[in-house]
């Protein structure tokens, strides 16, 4: 694991940014952490050097850098830029080209059916993250029962109301965590109670 994930593993809850509105509140917050979800060449690494000289960890959607290329060569290009704690990626050869630079790695995978989630074993055995984040807030049950099998763990993004949470490989859902619930906008059907 790399030496800087025990820190997003004490996290309650990390920064995502878009906006410099967003930057400055996460930058003033008490957060250890920020994940810039939006930058071009241009500005990200002024972005990177602001989380940096607030004290905190940057890691950078590699994805959403407009002007980046999908390929590997960006992970390069973007350490030698900026510098920053790690990088964020759907794609499993950017996070392993990372994670042999020294980066901390976390791959996000969006579970939208059956195919994506059965897709997702060779795409973590491939690039082998630190984490991973699965979104759309997908169910805790599916988290808990893919983390053991695949070793990694997960950050769960917020959905319905529901509060961030992460937790380590094999663990089992958290208690507190509330019972599962369909998506927003969707009423459940009536249990009967007897």
């Amino acid at each position: 694991m790399h030496p800087l994930a025990e820190t997003l593993l004490n996290e309650p809850v990390i920064a995502a940014v878009k906006t410099d509105e967003a930057l400055t509140a996460a930058l003033a917050s008490p957060c250890s952490a920020v994940f810039l979800l939006a930058s071009t060449l241009l500005t990200v690494d002024g972005l990177v050097h602001r989380i940096h000289d607030a004290g905190k960890l940057a890691v950078v959607h590699i994805d959403l850098v407009d002007g980046l290329s999908s390929r590997e060569i960006a992970v390069d290009s973007l350490n030698a830029l900026c510098h920053p704690d790690g990088i964020i990626s759907t794609r499993p050869t950017l996070i392993r080209r990372a994670r042999h630079r020294g980066l901390l790695t976390v791959q996000r995978a969006f579970i939208l059916d059956s195919l994506s989630l059965t897709s997702l074993p060779g795409q973590l055995e491939q690039g082998k993250p630190d984490f991973v984040e699965i979104l759309p807030g997908i169910m805790p049950r599916v988290i808990a029962r893919s983390a053991p099998v695949h070793r990694c763990l997960s950050l769960q993004a917020a959905c319905c109301g529901t509060k961030p949470m992460s937790w380590p490989p094999c663990a089992q859902v958290p208690p507190q965590f509330p019972p599962l619930r369909p998506p927003c906008g969707i009423s459940e059907p009536e249990q009967d109670p007897s």
